[in-house]
């Protein structure tokens, strides 16, 4: 009878490959107004999350643009870089380039006080400038980070008889993640007795949330029970109540030695029914097990036995 209570109808459908597309790289995207926090407060950090072609134009940017303060500087001064046209910008920002990364052709040099004033101070801002430019690029070279694979859509389906939300994940790189932990949170809009609108998280029970090895693909399941807060749950009820899911997983890179961490947003709309994952391992002639990454996303039809 207990099984009875949990049994899905399914459609009778032959098996069917389906390849949906999803929000495979959803973000916690949230508008914060009023708060006081800015970048250039925060210029260190901010400089670090930065993706890399924006962090190569700022490095690039800011680079032009003080050697072409310095360039200025110098033309302020008159004739006073040696072997240097007169008025020439273009003079005056080479040689502000050479002062800076102090290279020292000796072709173009000061030759008045001011320009050595000027020489002085550009020599200990390009000191100070080159020490700070090494440490964020090793800063960013050296964050570990994860290429975990997550599948585009999670589904809910029975699994032994009990409906099961289900998704899997795959390490992308050729090592090992040791002590893998997932962890999946269920988040909804709920209403108080006091009529209190709430955003609320509530932790899902998984099957197995923990992996000694994480080598090749881990499918993360959570049965829909009593206990359960998506018990009952449709996918209307999970549309209304502004459903989404976040995955956590966590573990030790064995390369690095580092703890890594990669994170997935699924949202109502990525939930599929009656569905489940298509096998990806076979076997090669030589008995070795083999994945197959072109289908990873994949879903088929089930079909009801029942009936």
């Amino acid at each position: 009878m207990k099984k009875d209570r949990h049994r899905l109808k399914l459609p009778r459908l032959a098996n069917l490959y389906i390849s949906l597309g999803g929000s495979h790289d959803r973000r916690f995207n949230v508008i914060r107004k009023g708060s006081s926090h800015s970048h250039w407060r925060d210029s260190y950090h901010w400089l670090l999350t930065l993706s890399w072609p924006k962090f190569l134009a700022v490095i690039v940017l800011f680079y032009c643009a003080a050697n072409g303060l310095f360039a200025l500087a110098y033309l302020a001064g008159g004739d006073c870089i040696a072997n240097a046209r007169t008025g020439s910008f273009f003079d005056a920002f080479f040689f502000s380039v050479q002062t800076m990364a102090s290279i020292g052709y000796g072709a173009m040099y000061p030759k008045t006080d001011y320009a050595n004033f000027v020489v002085a101070i550009e020599a200990l801002i390009g000191l100070m400038a080159l020490s700070m430019g090494t440490g964020l690029m090793f800063a960013r070279f050296s964050q570990p980070t994860a290429r975990v694979l997550f599948s585009r859509n999670a589904v809910i389906a029975p699994h032994n008889g009990v409906p099961t939300l289900m998704f899997r994940t795959a390490n992308e790189r050729h090592n090992q993640i040791l002590e893998a932990q997932v962890r999946v949170s269920l988040m909804r809009d709920e209403v108080t007795l006091e009529g209190q609108h709430l955003r609320r998280f509530h932790d899902l029970k998984l099957i197995r949330s923990e992996s000694p090895i994480f080598a090749l693909t881990w499918t993360v399941m959570h049965q829909i029970n009593e206990t359960s807060p998506l018990f009952g749950a449709t996918p209307e009820s999970l549309a209304n109540n502004n459903i989404e899911f976040i995955v956590m997983l966590t573990g030790l890179d064995e390369t690095v030695a580092q703890t890594i961490h990669a994170r997935h947003y699924y949202a109502a709309e990525d939930i599929l029914w009656n569905m489940r994952f298509v096998d990806v391992f076979s076997r090669t002639p030589d008995g070795r097990r083999a994945i197959d990454y072109s289908h990873f996303h994949d879903v088929v039809v089930m079909q009801d036995n029942n009936r």
